[in-house]
């Protein structure tokens, strides 16, 4: 589904690079802060000054015209980088590498200051020299199969290391150690300090043109058939899905969280979080895309132009608008990375509120109550939308920007009335479960006096409980409404209040039933007879914590998978759908999330209904992953202790003995007298090598002389 990521914005027109010349076109630009050069087929260099501009919140560019150069030969110029530390420009023009002063464009005066027989060069953005006043290159030579190493330096260029390749590279990237080419037939990572290589997948460069472009550390994006836009890593492994792009890209960039690809026709707009197609821009004659430092540059032959990304908080805005709650929670999380800490914890607390009430208004209760406690919604914004709930004296005033589009709940609900019910059962699971917490300090009148208001309203069993308990009900706002919601002649007040009178004993005979019932879990329990003991705390005495208490008491000193048999009851319990109220999916919810390291992920998938999202369950499953992730390394690190230690006893006991046995083809078996021909041998007390078969056949004829043999392995055959 479609949003709209970028703007195209026109940076340096025809008219200012061209002239009146027809046939002048584009080869080649750099970017570097706010300087630009443009290559082009007739042997020009153009620097241009670009100006960022505010109109009205959107991003203009404007540029003027600093110099221009000939370089006085009749080929185009092919490539350009600046090395801003240098103030040096490397051109690659007829196949030479040369450099140019960035600011006069005048070339270097010096004969080292060149490389020939050049097809294609890149920096190294991850340079692995220390020295900061040189940039490193790689160069593919035009006469031999190898890519070149150099460092260039401020009056010269100097080679480091030349590395064959098994065919001559066409295209090329490189960060730190290791080059990402593209070779006529495949691609391929080669680490050109150690030599070693891995192929990634084959390629015809004769059909399209590669793409090598590096996106991060050790991490690049390549064009792969089928249209396909795939990532691999210096390892060779590809950590990310691709993208599937047109079959006839000619340039790609990466722009987190987006990557963006160009084509004859389109610049298109591909998620790197989900995959999917976000935008799509007619562009013609489409020839040069690239992103220098964050700044995404797209060019036809003819003019220059930027892709300005929109402000990521109005990207998130406009799919919430679309109630594309998922896409944009998804692209709010995965830029992160690119977003101040503090910034982003105020940003994703209020997309989640928002994406909440989007899923409260589509009576998705379940995720929205997820979304309200993870974004730490104040409770009193959900209150407010249903009629006269708050009382008279509360100070609340609703959040703006506003969380929602709703004025109340009869708007959200458009007359319907079995939606306004709905609605209004949830506000009393939400307002019974937040009321005790820590979330409601400082506004306890509010939540209760509105509680007890849904009570009386719907006769709910639980106003007298309500009532009986240590609650903060205000008066002033509470007996109106009790006396207005009366039944059978006599006001409803008046009732609460006689029943009043008669609590205390009721709430007495309730806590020895709940006793009771107590002592009967806690036997089940001794006996084993954990679901027993399970069902009466989840559905006789409707305490799910004290169902969670109970399995972490009787896990004690038991292992792990007894401690998730155990949780795995529990979850059963509340998901079995043939009791009295059904499913309790938000307490399967709460505990799968609060236990997601015990739970076996497998087991649980098949136990939830189909019906449930993947946003419901998706901090379980991120829990159960970092668990199952972390338990790998653990046994990772304790293996590799194991083999260490064990290395370091064969170490020392070969050391106790007397050292190492020196083998050659000269030396003899002291049994049978010939000489050794494989490096396997047996050592005899004192150290003394025989023949491995040799000391078999001593040890059949001679058994309890077995214990006097050890075996052995050349440490240095020469």
């Amino acid at each position: 589904m479609s949003v709209k990521a970028f703007e195209l914005v026109p940076a340096v027109e025809w008219e200012q690079l061209m002239g009146e010349k027809v046939r002048i076109g584009i080869e080649c630009i750099e970017c570097c802060g706010q300087h630009l050069y443009v290559g082009t087929n007739d042997c020009f260099i153009h620097h241009f000054l670009l100006e960022e501009r505010s109109t009205k919140g959107r991003l203009t560019y404007s540029s003027q015209k600093l110099l221009q150069k000939f370089l006085g030969l009749k080929k185009p110029v092919a490539e350009l980088k600046a090395a801003s530390a240098l103030e040096r420009l490397i051109i690659l023009c007829d196949g030479t590498v040369s450099l140019l002063d960035m600011v006069t464009l005048e070339p270097v005066p010096f004969g080292g200051a060149k490389v020939k027989n050049v097809i294609a060069f890149c920096v190294n953005e991850n340079p692995v020299t220390a020295d900061p006043f040189c940039v490193e290159m790689a160069v593919v030579s035009a006469r031999r199969r190898a890519v070149q190493i150099f460092t260039v330096h401020e009056d010269r260029v100097q080679m480091l290391k030349e590395v064959t390749t098994p065919e001559q590279p066409c295209a090329l990237s490189v960060d730190g150690y290791f080059l990402c080419l593209a070779l006529p037939t495949q691609y391929m990572i080669l680490n050109y300090s150690s030599g070693a290589s891995q192929d990634l997948f084959p390629y015809d460069s004769e059909e399209r043109k590669p793409i090598v472009k590096r996106i991060g550390r050790e991490e690049f994006l390549l064009a792969a058939p089928g249209g396909l836009g795939m990532f691999a890593n210096a390892e060779g492994i590809s950590q990310r899905a691709p993208v599937s792009w047109s079959e006839s890209v000619i340039g790609a960039a990466v722009c987190f969280p987006y990557v963006v690809a160009l084509d004859e026709g389109f610049v298109t707009v591909h998620s790197m979080l989900d995959q999917q197609l976000k935008q799509t821009l007619s562009f013609r004659e489409g020839h040069i895309l690239q992103n220098f430092e964050g700044k995404v540059v797209v060019s036809s032959t003819k003019a220059v132009y930027v892709l300005v990304p929109l402000p990521l908080e109005q990207q998130i805005q406009d799919l919430l608008a679309g109630h594309r709650v998922e896409e944009a929670l998804t692209l709010a999380e995965g830029a992160q990375r690119n977003i101040p800490k503090d910034k982003f914890q105020i940003l994703h607390k209020r997309i989640l509120q928002q994406a909440g009430f989007i899923q409260f208004g589509q009576l998705q209760f379940s995720e929205a109550k997820e979304h309200f406690r993870k974004g730490q919604l104040d409770v009193r914004e959900l209150i407010s939308l249903y009629p006269l709930l708050l009382p008279a004296s509360s100070s609340f005033t609703r959040c703006h920007p506003p969380l929602h589009e709703f004025a109340d709940l009869y708007h959200l609900a458009q007359g319907d009335q079995e939606k306004v019910q709905r609605c209004k059962r949830f506000l009393i699971s939400y307002l019974r479960e937040v009321r005790s917490s820590e979330s409601t300090n400082g506004f306890r009148e509010d939540v209760d006096t509105a509680l007890l208001k849904l009570y009386a309203e719907s006769g709910h069993d639980s106003l007298l409980d309500l009532l009986a308990s240590n609650n903060a009900c205000l008066l002033a706002d509470s007996a109106p409404w009790l006396e207005k919601h009366h039944r059978s002649g006599f006001t409803f007040y008046h009732d609460c209040m006689s029943k009043c009178i008669r609590t205390a004993f009721c709430v007495r005979k309730l806590q020895d039933s709940e006793l009771l019932l107590t002592e009967r879990a806690t036997l089940h329990g001794k006996l084993e007879e954990h679901d027993k003991a399970l069902n009466i705390l989840v559905h006789q005495l409707k305490n799910c914590r004290a169902a969670e208490d109970y399995c972490t008491w009787a896990s004690q000193d038991q292992d792990q998978a007894y401690r998730q048999r155990l949780f795995h009851q529990l979850l059963s319990v509340y998901l079995d759908p043939d009791v009295p109220g059904g499913t309790q999916t938000v307490e399967a919810v709460d505990l799968l999330n609060r236990y997601s390291d015990i739970f076996d992920s497998a087991q649980v998938l098949e136990l939830v209904p189909e019906a449930w999202s993947l946003t419901l369950l998706r901090p379980f499953l991120c829990g159960a992953l970092r668990a199952s992730v972390h338990a790998r390394r653990t046994s990772q690190v304790a293996l590799a202790l194991a083999q260490a230690e064990n290395m370091q006893l064969q170490h020392d006991r070969l050391k106790y003995r007397g050292g190492p046995v020196f083998m050659s083809e000269k030396r003899g078996c002291q049994l049978c007298h010939n000489t050794f021909r494989e490096p396997d041998f047996v050592c005899l007390p004192g150290g003394t090598p025989v023949h491995t078969h040799c000391a078999t056949q001593r040890l059949r004829d001679s058994p309890t002389k077995r214990s006097h043999l050890d075996h052995g392995h050349t440490c240095n055959h020469t």
